[in-house]
């Protein structure tokens, strides 16, 4: 917590700092002092009440609107300072390369000024307004060596990160499961966090269940740690003893009709430092205790790194995971901030696939170059 807390204000003093420097390319005289108060006045006020409120998980409602607001400056202003960053840098080589002179008389505010801070929230706006809502589709293969003859050509989807509250409604996941079974898959995997808001959760665990048989092979689901925030854990066991949803929670189950194919799911690992490790390989070897030897099995898990206990154990050939959105932000289909192990798509470890799904929702409503997903797993067996 507490260094999380220093990271935070490194990040909005380092921001600040070169925004208040930065500032004097785009303005001049009084508009650069009013500017100038402005950014600090947001920085120290606005983004503090915005890790104020992510911290204590109070999205929603009232609270989860007023974000917004602040994320599209935020964002905005991020975006045009990079923007300005790269024209003063581009001037600076020009002038360089060409053998300017320099000259003390020269206006320091940048042509057309007015467009870096204009594109920065215009592209801000377009994460939030657009992208945010353009689901796109996104197919594998996966190549199975002793996959059962009954599960072949089996097409498992995968759906993960939809966080119920101020940015994704109940109606939003009804829509959204019914478009996902229009894709033609025969199992849904749902790997978590997904019940975020205290208000939403039982009306949300119904539609869930409504759509059970919008899949020959049902619907199968993993716990993610805002269930945990938000009181879901109880809502899970729920689910769990009512046996409509398949809830692996540190277990597994064979897949009916399938010969041996079997789905284990993970709990959220919260431990930190040296105890991270062994708490998830506990919790990978409670889902796999009761499953056989011979058994191909598809390991369902919040947090990514769980593909290397899968990878490790040689019997899982394919671990779906979510957790970090994909980072929300990237260029050239990159993660922009690759902060985890495993951030986004497709990981492959000697005859093992990993794959973290970039999400469906977010608590932080914005995306840019990481559009939500629902990903298609077509098995096939190899010959």
């Amino acid at each position: 917590m507490f260094s999380a807390l220093i990271i935070f204000l490194l990040v909005v003093l380092a921001s600040l700092g070169f925004s208040l420097y930065f500032l004097r390319y785009l303005a001049e005289g009084g508009r650069l002092r009013v500017a100038r108060i402005g950014v600090t006045l947001f920085e120290l006020g606005g983004v503090g009440g915005l890790y104020y409120l992510f911290r204590s998980h109070a999205t929603e409602g009232l609270a989860g609107m007023l974000t917004l607001p602040i994320i599209l400056f935020l964002i905005g202003q991020l975006i045009a300072l990079g923007i300005t960053v790269f024209a003063v840098t581009g001037r600076f080589l020009w002038r360089k390369t060409q053998n300017v002179p320099y000259d003390a008389k020269r206006r320091r505010v940048l042509k057309n000024a007015a467009i870096y801070p204009a594109a920065g929230f215009l592209l801000s706006s377009y994460g939030a307004f657009v992208e945010r809502h353009h689901t796109v589709r996104r197919d594998h293969t996966i190549s199975i060596a002793n996959l059962p003859t009954e599960a072949d050509g089996m097409v498992i989807a995968q759906i993960s990160d939809v966080h119920l509250g101020a940015y994704f409604s109940v109606e939003d996941l009804d829509a959204l499961l019914t478009e996902v079974a229009r894709g033609g898959a025969d199992l849904l995997a749902v790997t978590g966090d997904v019940f975020d808001d205290e208000r939403l959760n039982e009306a949300a665990a119904e539609v869930l269940a409504a759509h059970v048989g919008d899949w020959r092979d049902g619907i199968w689901y993993c716990i993610g740690n805002h269930e945990y925030y938000r009181n879901g854990r109880p809502l899970v066991d729920r689910m769990a003893r009512e046996g409509r949803v398949h809830v692996v929670l540190n277990s597994a189950e064979q897949v009916a009709g399938r010969g041996a194919l079997w789905i284990a799911g993970v709990d959220y690992p919260f431990a930190r430092g040296e105890a991270f490790d062994p708490q998830k390989e506990a919790y990978f070897a409670a889902a796999m205790a009761d499953v056989p030897a011979n058994a191909v099995t598809i390991l369902l898990a919040h947090h990514p790194e769980f593909i290397d206990d899968a990878a490790a154990h040689g019997g899982v050939p394919l671990t779906l995971t979510g957790h970090t959105h994909g980072s929300q932000f990237g260029i050239f289909g990159q993660p922009l901030f690759p902060v985890f192990k495993y951030t986004r798509g497709m990981v492959r470890i000697n005859d093992n696939y990993g794959y973290v799904h970039t999400g469906n929702g977010s608590w932080f409503p914005m995306r840019i170059g990481c559009p939500p997903e629902v990903a298609y797993f077509r098995l096939e067996r190899a010959e």
